[in-house]
């Protein structure tokens, strides 16, 4: 059975829940958990004040000074209404994934230092994560980190096969503007993606027991999100 992280379940969408920002006691560092997007949902500028989607979608967001790529989108887990196979995430029930492109790519226009750090599943391919210190993912190359293939036993959501996320991190020096987070499209989700830390702020919050464990091996190509007859490629 092929796997995949959009269920086909019609036109299937959850109403928006308040995003917020999470406070490292330790680091205060800023966490973006994506809750109050939109399914398939572009994030937009939902972090920087605005409503998602170009400024027509949900929201306004808190305003971090931080906006995303137009290739960037939320997707929520089945579970809670929405269309992802997902599970396991640190924050439920909304991800960032991305379905066009070699990245996608986060602008944070007043720059953070430290450390960079997030959860994410990929189970067929790595995926990679580039800080910046220009915008838009130019300047200099201020840390990379290659993202390996994760597992995907189901825990602790049988139900989703982009299960569990798991944590991941890079310190860097200088401040960083951008960051691309890249791997193949609709194979990849992110979550508590933490500015400031290289720990994600929900690794303390909200302990995932053997959920670390980061598998090497290849596995069967899989699709994040099962396109609709007709639609783009």
């Amino acid at each position: 059975m092929t796997k995949s992280i959009k269920r086909i379940i019609g036109r299937a969408f959850v109403a928006a829940l308040t995003g917020c920002l999470a406070i490292s006691p330790a680091a205060a560092a800023t966490v973006l958990t994506f809750e109050g997007i939109g399914d398939l949902e572009p994030v937009g500028g939902f972090y920087n004040g605005e409503q998602a989607n170009g400024g027509i979608g949900s929201g306004p967001g808190p305003n971090f000074g931080i906006t995303f790529s137009t290739n960037a989108l939320a997707i929520i887990d089945a579970d809670a209404g929405g269309s992802g196979s997902i599970g396991g995430e640190p924050s439920p029930s909304t991800v960032l994934f991305f379905l066009d492109g070699a990245a996608a790519t986060m602008n944070v226009a007043a720059g953070f230092d430290t450390g960079f750090s997030l959860y994410y599943s990929s189970i067929t391919v790595p995926g990679v994560i580039d800080v910046w210190d220009g915008l838009n993912g130019t300047g200099t190359l201020l840390a990379s980190l290659v993202l390996p293939i994760t597992e995907h036993t189901g825990a602790p959501d049988p139900t989703g096969n982009f299960s569990p996320l798991v944590a991941i991190g890079v310190p860097f020096d200088g401040i960083a503007r951008s960051v691309d987070f890249g791997g193949t499209i609709n194979q990849i989700v992110f979550d508590d993606i933490t500015l400031g830390s290289v720990t994600p702020e929900s690794e303390t919050r909200v302990p995932l027991p053997g959920s670390l464990i980061l598998l090497t091996g290849g596995a069967l190509v899989v699709a994040l999100v099962r396109r609709r007859p007709g639609a783009r490629k």
